[in-house]
């Protein structure tokens, strides 16, 4: 946390205008690790799900963006909901768990899963929202907000900057930004993401900050060293996609999934300098 503050400090350096408050460093999270791993057995979750939690380390990742159970949470464009059977009932007692879509075929897919099990889903809401002018609730009104490996399918759709100016709006200030997703090599260009699905860090870095965000920490929680990141059908050709099919299949199986960035962010609490 130490290290986070002084991030976040080190951020406002250059702004004459406002300060950064101590609130507005998001706190750690106060799930116990013997929580997450109880909802990480449960029987509601998928068994192709939990196979992919040695990919995705979902306790890690969601400590480490400082998840708490009397929070509400916005996940955006969750799927199929791999990380709703996670972070619903984990915030069913205390907090609300909202899974924003921009489909109708999705909403169907979540609205059957949350209704057939009301015991672990009961309190999840769905929120519809249009990808090219994003509105995910009341101004001001969400702790934090979560996306997993979208943010290069909106610069594929280049509606990448109104997500980020919508994540900001609903945000409070002080909440939290987690983003994760497929990490590029430095300096590629916005045609080469759209063809390799792998983003520049500092480029999901610079959309954050151009809509007001601070980063506050960077974790490499979801790295993998194996992933060169040089695929015939860019980041799909690995699992879980497998788009080549079986060809290769055993050579890309070994890879794994793919090198990810794990992002935190906050909006910052602005106050007059004295």
């Amino acid at each position: 946390m130490k290290r986070l503050l002084l991030a976040a400090l080190a951020c406002t350096c250059a702004a004459p205008a406002f300060a950064l408050t101590l609130a507005a460093v998001a706190p750690a999270s106060n799930i116990s690790t013997k929580t997450f791993d109880s909802v990480l057995k449960g029987t509601w979750r998928d068994p192709a799900n939990s196979a992919r939690d040695r990919y995705r380390h979902p306790r890690q990742t969601l400590q480490f963006f400082g998840l708490r159970q009397n929070q509400t949470v916005i996940e955006i464009t969750p799927g199929n909901g791999w990380y709703s059977e996670i972070l619903a009932p984990l915030l069913k007692d205390h907090g609300h768990y909202i899974a924003a879509v921009q489909s109708s075929g999705s909403a169907d897919t979540l609205k059957q899963k949350f209704d057939a099990d009301s015991a672990h889903y009961g309190k999840a809401q769905l929120l519809n929202f249009d990808p090219k002018a994003p509105k995910f609730g009341p101004d001001d009104s969400a702790d934090l907000l979560l996306t997993f490996r979208n943010v290069h399918n909106w610069v594929m759709a280049d509606n990448a900057k109104a997500m980020f100016q919508g994540f900001y709006q609903v945000l409070k200030p002080g909440g939290s930004l987690g983003v994760v997703d497929h990490r590029g090599k430095p300096g590629e260009n916005v045609e080469q993401i759209k063809s390799s699905g792998y983003l520049p860090t500092a480029y999901v870095i610079k959309l954050a900050t151009d809509a007001g965000f601070t980063l506050v920490g960077q974790s490499e929680i979801n790295a993998n060293s194996k992933d060169t990141k040089d695929y015939p059908q860019g980041v799909w050709t690995l699992p879980p996609t497998y788009k080549l099919g079986d060809q290769d299949r055993a050579k890309y199986q070994a890879i794994g999934e793919s090198d990810r960035m794990t992002l935190r962010f906050i909006k910052p609490v602005a106050v007059a300098r004295e």
